[in-house]
């Protein structure tokens, strides 16, 4: 069965949230009898988006408030 699980990409300062956050990606791994698959990056997140998306001003693309800026 493949595995899911999310792995952090980078960790960097974010202007908006004022503090370091760490962008993460999911990454689903393959089952064991197809070992010659790679990982596969399914999604994107933030580690600061619930915080963000309670703010009235809109973040960036990880957070789903502004699709035009791109964090990563």
């Amino acid at each position: 069965m493949a595995e899911k699980i999310w792995k952090i990409e980078k960790i960097k300062y974010c202007e908006h949230a004022a503090r370091e956050i760490a962008i993460e990606n999911e990454v689903v791994y393959p089952a064991e009898n197809l070992p010659d698959q790679p990982p596969r990056v399914i999604a994107h997140r933030c580690s600061n988006a619930l915080e963000c998306n309670a703010l009235d001003k809109a973040a960036c693309a990880l957070c789903g408030t502004n699709p035009d800026l791109d964090p990563v």
